[in-house]
C-alpha cells in the first residue's frame, strides 16, 4: 500500500497557549487554525481558554473576544453577524457553517475552528474565494433577455415566483461547495454546488430568456454531471438549502432537451 505523507511546509504543528486570566469562569478551550503564508511557518493550532458567558453565546462572539481582549494577530472574516451575508464561512467542530449562527452550547469539548477545506489560505482563518467568486460570474448571474424591456418591471406570477424558493435564499458562504468531494479535487472544472444552485435559479425563473443557452453552458461531464449527490452539500448548508436538488433538476432539464 502506497504511504502518502504531507511536505513538511504543511504540516500543521503545536501553536501558543493563551490562558484565561485569573478568576475567570465558565471556560472553554478554544482550538484555531493559524498561518500566514508570508512567513514561511508552518500551520499551527493555537488553544485559547476563554470565559464564554452571555455576552459569547456564538462561536463569531467567542472569536472576537479573543481579538479584541487576547490575540489581535488573529484575522477572520465577518460582517452582518445575522446568517446573512455569509462572510464567517469556517469549519468548526468537523463541520462548514457559520461563526454567527453556530452557538458554543451546541459544541461538546474543544471548540475547533479551521477555515473552509481545500480553498488556499490568505491569512488564519481566511479562506480565498477569487476562484469560487470567478465561477459564481460565469454563471452569469442576473435575468437575460432578447424581449423589449418593458415600461416597468418584468412581471411574474405567483406560481412562477414560489418556484425560486430555496434558491434565492443562498448567499453564497461557500460552505456546501468545500464540503463537495468533487468540488475538491475538480475545482477548476466543477462549478461546485453553490454555483449550480445559482445556476439553477436563473433557469427556473420565468422572466430570463436564456434557458436554453444556460442549460447548453452546463452540458459537460465536468459540470452538472459531475455531482454524484453525496449530499453533504445539503447536510452542511447554514441556510438550509438543498443544492443537490437543484442540480437533480437541472440535469432533469439537460436530459429532457436531447429528446
Amino acid at each position: 500500500m502506497p504511504q502518502l505523507t504531507l511536505p513538511k511546509n504543511s504540516q500543521v504543528t503545536e501553536g501558543k497557549s493563551f490562558p484565561a486570566p485569573a478568576g475567570a469562569t465558565r471556560l472553554r478551550k478554544v482550538k484555531v487554525y493559524r498561518y500566514d503564508p508570508d512567513s514561511g511557518a508552518n500551520p499551527r493550532i493555537d488553544t485559547y481558554e476563554v470565559a464564554v458567558d452571555r455576552s459569547t453565546p456564538m462561536v463569531l462572539d467567542v472569536l472576537i473576544r479573543i481579538k479584541n481582549e487576547v490575540d489581535p494577530t488573529l484575522t477572520f472574516r465577518r460582517s452582518c453577524r445575522e446568517g446573512i451575508c455569509g462572510s464567517c464561512a469556517m469549519n468548526i467542530d468537523g463541520k462548514n457553517t457559520l461563526a454567527c449562527t453556530k452557538a458554543c452550547d451546541e459544541i461538546a469539548g474543544d471548540i475547533a475552528i479551521y477555515p473552509l477545506p481545500h480553498l488556499p489560505v490568505v491569512k488564519d482563518l481566511v479562506p480565498d474565494l477569487t476562484h469560487f467568486y470567478a465561477q459564481y460570474a460565469a454563471i452569469e448571474p442576473w435575468i437575460k433577455t432578447q424581449s423589449p424591456a418593458p415600461a416597468k418591471e418584468r412581471l411574474q406570477s405567483k406560481a412562477d415566483r414560489e418556484k425560486l424558493d430555496g434558491l434565492y435564499e443562498c448567499i453564497l458562504c461557500a460552505c456546501c461547495s468545500t464540503s463537495c468531494p468533487s468540488y475538491w479535487w475538480n475545482s477548476e472544472r466543477y462549478p461546485g454546488p453553490a454555483i449550480l444552485l445559482q445556476a439553477y435559479r436563473w433557469i427556473v425563473d420565468s422572466r430570463d430568456e436564456a434557458t436554453g443557452e444556460r442549460l447548453e453552458a452546463l452540458e459537460d461531464p465536468y459540470k452538472v454531471f459531475r455531482c454524484h449527490t453525496i449530499m453533504n452539500c445539503a447536510d452542511t448548508c447554514p441556510k438550509g438549502l438543498n443544492p443537490a436538488l437543484a442540480i437533480a433538476e437541472t440535469k432533469k432539464l439537460i436530459l429532457h432537451r436531447g429528446h
